[in-house]
């Protein structure tokens, strides 16, 4: 599985709202209600289960990226959904700066080897100065979807 194997366009948000970690979390969870990747009546215990993983630390892991993630009953399968804010998204980060870029993932509870793989995965795509520079000048949903693919994540 790759990270570019569970977005779609629709699942891009190329220009976020949101200028807290809070908003940033609802904005994408709805977004997944919207495209029917996640039930509306999961829609607050999948925040609620984000929320409690939040809290315990940021996962503003430094260098504008975010990944907020949780494992939940809300999903039968991992369900992701990208966002990118040009102006940045105070996300109480590692290293204090704004976020521009969020991925937000959900795993099935009993999932915890593939919650770990596709935690990892994500970092290590967006670990790389390359990609973001690249996400960050995506004109669109179709063009970062395309550095997505084309960098195999």
């Amino acid at each position: 599985m790759t990270l570019a194997s569970l977005l779609s366009e629709q699942l891009i948000i190329p220009e976020m709202v949101a200028t807290d970690r809070w908003q940033a979390i609802g904005e994408i969870v709805d977004r997944l209600v919207e495209e029917g990747q996640l039930d509306v009546a999961h829609r607050d215990d999948a925040i609620a289960s984000l929320s409690h993983r939040e809290e315990t630390m940021s996962t503003g892991i430094g260098f504008g990226i975010a990944i907020p993630h949780a494992s939940c009953d809300a999903v039968n399968q991992v369900t992701a959904c990208f966002g990118r804010s040009k102006t940045g998204i105070d996300f109480e980060s590692l290293d204090n700066k704004p976020v521009h870029f969020i991925v937000l993932f959900l795993v099935p509870k009993d999932q915890f080897q593939t919650h770990l793989r596709t935690l990892a995965a994500i970092a290590k795509f967006l670990n790389d100065p390359a990609v973001r520079t690249e996400l960050g000048v995506a004109s669109d949903a179709k063009a970062i979807l395309s550095v997505f693919d084309r960098k195999r994540s």
